[in-house]
Formats: structure tokens, C-alpha cells, sequence
């Protein structure tokens, strides 16, 4: 059983699968969702629309061939996407040809990290933000994409102040407000949620996306995509190498917290299948797909959580049902000059839904009553969130920083009960006995040896001790040595078993062990 954590290249499943019925039907499913959602996103990230589409060609086709999971759908998505344009916006002009260029080092930046980690069997990552972390973080950004989408809403052109300051000013200016844009928004979230109610296989996003396309045409004073010309940038490693080191940095931290959500996505749809998951096989192939998305001109994609589960269930078996999806948008590449004319209002109810459903406002109150220092993390992890904005990779340092200090904090904290009967006295420390909190544990045994002049006999009870390190056992060694030399019968009882390795070689040699 140990081996089976110690996965290479050659045990994982990279063969490609015969495609089923259910791929090729499930695959086109998820294509006619994706071409609106492709645009919405490139929309939320800064990029040209048809950046979007190319991230929903090649990415899913590659990811397809190397991933664990046979329902993960790969592409833009709309945390990826803000993270793309915190990162981007502060170096360049969204849209701009440096923008393009900048995006697509930080797609190839992320999918090479993603390899090595993966190849380094790194899978451990997707662990890396705790629950409360990931919870502030996620609906941090999930209000953030809300309010990013509001000046669209409302059509009100926005400046490059932030997200929150031009969300706020769109809704101070009210005579500026376009009503074609709020009733064209407006109508597109309510049919879309209300489409939603029909089954999951209703493409009400491709529904909407049609509606939304013949308003387009009829209506003059609304903001529309525009022209789009899907040719491919150059990809420059040279023109890459001479982005800012803050790139990289950024693409580090993009290529840890962009993968909880496709792993998070893949481990659930794993258990409800009972099928076996391999995060580092899964990190490896979301990294390729990353760098695919660089050669083919597009910014960083993710799992799709949604697109995913519209992928199962429409019938999906294998994991070519995202390659088909690619295949099915190359496919439709020529024909989506037609979209021109969609209005930027419906792009934008479509990311605000996809946002909106990862909002959970009861989470944010209930973990207030569970845990109190983890909610410290939750909350600080979702301010940080908002206050970095537009960057809010960097509050993902600050959450795995909260969650560090909240640990560090509960370890070092030990609890000690002393009791005394007649000369006999018996010391129970419980917690962890480590480097941070061993000097606690030998100053309140020799305290309590002082307040206590007629013990004769002490016993030292390790039953309480969940874990102990070197300085642990070194400084236990102390205590019985200094209680010998003032004359004093004392030895440890309740030894944990996995503290017993500590036993001969440190505690009980009476030679110096170091």
C-alpha cells in the first residue's frame, strides 16, 4: 500500500481511450457553452474576445490527453480570468498588443510551473490553502467579478481606477446609465436562471447568447463585442524573457491557487464515481494546457467547474470528451464574426452568474461560530482579497500566512496539570511537545518541583502528547536528568508508541546522544 503514493509517468493512465457516444455528445454540449463563456471571460480578463476562443481550442485538446479526471473541462474561467487582469492590468493596457503579449507569458509562466510540480510529484499543493483561506479567498473574488461587470450592466464606459472605485462610480452616475444595457442585462440573468430550472443539458447560456445576438442587431445605442479576428500572435520567448519579474512571480502564485479549483473540481467528481484521482497527473496536464494556451496566443486557463458537471451530465465517459469540445470550437472559429454584434451586457450577466454561484454569504457567518481564529483566517484572507484588488494573487499569500500563524499559534499553546499526592507528583503536559514549546514544558516541571520541596517521587506522563520532535525529546532528557541529580526518583509512564523511537537513542542513553 505505501508504493501506491509514489506514482511515476509510467503508472499513470496515458493512454489515450477509445471516445464514446457520450464524449461526442457531451463534448458538443459543453462547446455551445463555452463560445459565449470564452468571450465573457476574455471580457473579465482584459483580452480581446478572440483571445478567449483560442483559450478554449487547444488547452481542452491537450489537457485531454494527460489528465486523471474523465470530466474535467479545461479553458477560461472566471477566477483564472480576474486573477489574468490583477496581474496583467498593472503592467499594460488591457487589450493592448502588450497586454496579449504579457498574457501569454503568464499562461506559458503557470503551465510550466504546474509541470514541474507535477513531475516533482507536487500534487500536495492542491492542499496548500486551508478551507477558511480558500473560503475568504474565493468569495472575495467572486464579489470582486460581480462588481467588475457592473459599469457593463449599466454601460457605463470604465476608467482604470479598480474594480471597486469604477463599480462604485457607475452607480453614482445614474444619468449616465444606458437603459438599453440594463434591460438587455437584466433580462439576460433572468432567462438565464430561469432556463437553469429546465435541466441541466438546456443551454440556456447558448440560448441567451442567440437572444442576446438578435437584440444586438436591433439596437443601436448599446456596447457590443466588436470585430473579431481569431489570427494567431507570434509566440515570442523572446518578447516573454522581457516581462517584469513581478510576471513571474504572479504566474507562481496564479499556478498554485488556479489549481485548487480544478482539483477540487476533479476529486469531487472522483468520489461520487468512485474512480481513482492523481493530483500530480492532473497538475501536469492543466500545466500543459497553460502552455498550450501560450503557443496558441490565449492567457491562462483552469477547470471549470460548471462545465464540468454539465459534462457528466451529458454523458461523458472518458476523458476525450474535453478534446472533442476543443475540436468542436475549432470548428466553429470561422463562423464567430457572427458574434460582433452581442452586446456586452449579456457577456457580463453570464460572468456574473458564473460568479455569483460561488458566493456562500452563510459560510462567512457560520464559520464565525465554529472556529474563531479560523474565521480570523477566513475573513482576513477576504479583505486581503479585496484591498489588493486588482492583484489579488498576493492575498492568497496573505491567507497561507493567517492559516500558518492560526497553527503556529494552537501548537504552541500546551496544557499541564500537576498533581501532588503526598511525596508523589505526577506531570501531564498535553499537546505538541516541539522546538517552540519544550522550554514551556521543562519550566513548568522545574516550577513545580520548586513549589513542592517534600516530592520524593515523579512521574512524567506523556499520554496527552500528540507529537514530539528532536528538541522535544532533548529537553525531556533534561528534565529526568536534573531531577536525578537532586536526588529524586522519576520516570515516564504512558509512552505514545510514536514516541518510543525517541526512547533509547535520546531519553534513556546516558551518554550525550548529540
Amino acid at each position: 500500500m505505501a508504493g501506491t503514493h509514489r506514482r511515476t509517468l509510467s503508472a499513470w493512465r496515458l493512454g489515450v481511450p477509445r471516445p464514446t457516444r457520450g464524449d461526442l455528445f457531451a463534448g458538443v454540449t459543453v462547446a455551445a457553452v463555452v463560445v459565449p463563456q470564452s468571450l465573457a471571460y476574455a471580457q473579465l480578463a482584459g483580452m480581446p474576445p478572440e483571445r478567449g476562443l483560442l483559450a478554449a481550442v487547444l488547452p481542452p485538446i491537450v489537457a485531454a490527453l494527460l489528465a486523471s479526471s474523465p470530466y474535467l473541462q479545461t479553458g477560461p474561467v472566471a477566477i483564472t480570468s480576474l486573477l489574468t487582469f490583477g496581474v496583467l492590468s498593472t503592467h499594460a493596457t488591457p487589450g493592448s498588443e502588450r497586454y496579449v503579449q504579457l498574457g501569454i507569458a503568464l499562461a506559458f509562466v503557470v503551465g510550466v510551473a504546474r509541470i514541474a510540480l507535477g513531475l516533482a510529484r507536487g500534487g500536495v499543493v492542491a492542499y496548500l490553502l486551508s478551507e477558511p483561506a480558500m473560503l475568504g479567498f474565493v468569495q472575495g473574488a467572486a464579489l470582486l467579478i460581480c462588481l467588475s461587470q457592473v459599469p457593463t450592466l449599466v454601460g457605463v464606459g470604465a476608467g482604470g481606477d479598480g474594480i471597486v472605485v469604477e463599480a462604485a462610480r457607475a452607480l453614482e452616475e445614474p444619468g449616465s446609465w444606458s437603459r438599453s444595457s440594463i434591460a438587455i442585462g437584466v433580462a439576460a440573468l433572468a432567462a438565464i436562471v430561469a432556463l437553469r430550472r429546465l435541466g441541466p443539458l438546456v443551454p440556456g447560456v447558448l440560448i441567451v447568447t442567440v437572444l442576446g445576438l438578435l437584440a444586438g442587431m436591433v439596437v443601436d445605442d448599446i456596447a457590443t463585442v466588436g470585430p473579431i479576428d481569431v489570427a494567431l500572435p507570434a509566440f515570442d520567448l523572446e518578447e516573454m524573457s522581457s516581462g517584469p519579474l513581478t510576471l513571474y512571480l504572479s504566474g507562481l502564485v496564479i499556478a498554485l491557487v488556479g489549481f485548487a479549483e480544478p482539483a477540487a473540481i476533479a476529486r469531487t467528481l472522483a468520489t461520487r464515481e468512485r474512480q481513482r484521482w492523481d493530483a500530480d497527473q492532473e497538475l501536469v496536464s492543466q500545466g500543459a494546457a497553460n502552455v498550450a494556451a501560450a503557443v496558441s496566443g490565449a492567457f491562462p486557463v483552469g477547470g471549470s467547474f460548471s462545465r464540468s458537471s454539465l459534462n457528466r451530465a451529458a454523458g461523458a465517459t472518458t476523458r476525450l470528451s474535453g478534446a472533442v469540445t476543443g475540436l468542436a470550437v475549432l470548428v466553429a472559429l470561422p463562423f464567430v464574426g457572427v458574434l460582433s454584434d452581442l452586446p456586452q451586457a449579456v457577456l457580463a450577466a453570464i460572468v456574473v452568474l458564473a460568479a455569483a454561484s460561488l458566493l456562500r454569504p452563510l459560510s462567512l457567518l457560520r464559520i464565525v461560530r465554529f472556529s474563531l481564529p479560523q474565521a480570523v483566517v477566513c475573513w482576513g484572507t477576504l479583505i486581503a482579497t479585496l484591498a489588493f484588488s486588482p492583484d489579488i494573487a498576493w492575498a492568497v499569500l496573505v491567507g497561507i500566512g493567517l492559516a500558518l500563524a492560526v497553527h503556529l499559534g494552537r501548537e504552541m499553546s500546551i496544557d499541564i496539570d500537576t498533581i501532588v499526592n503526598g511525596d508523589r507528583l505526577v506531570f501531564r503536559p498535553r499537546g505538541v511537545m516541539w522546538f517552540v514549546s519544550s522550554s514551556v514544558v521543562e519550566d513548568a516541571f522545574a516550577a513545580a518541583l520548586a513549589a513542592n520541596p517534600g516530592v520524593r517521587r515523579a512521574e512524567i506522563s506523556l499520554r496527552g502528547i500528540g507529537r514530539m520532535d528532536l528538541t522535544g525529546a532533548l529537553a525531556l532528557r533534561r528534565m529526568l536528568h536534573d531531577a536525578r541529580s537532586a536526588s529524586l526518583d522519576v520516570r515516564i509512564i504512558d509512552m505514545p508508541p510514536r514516541a518510543r523511537r525517541w526512547t533509547r537513542s535520546l531519553i534513556q542513553s546516558s551518554d550525550d546522544p548529540l
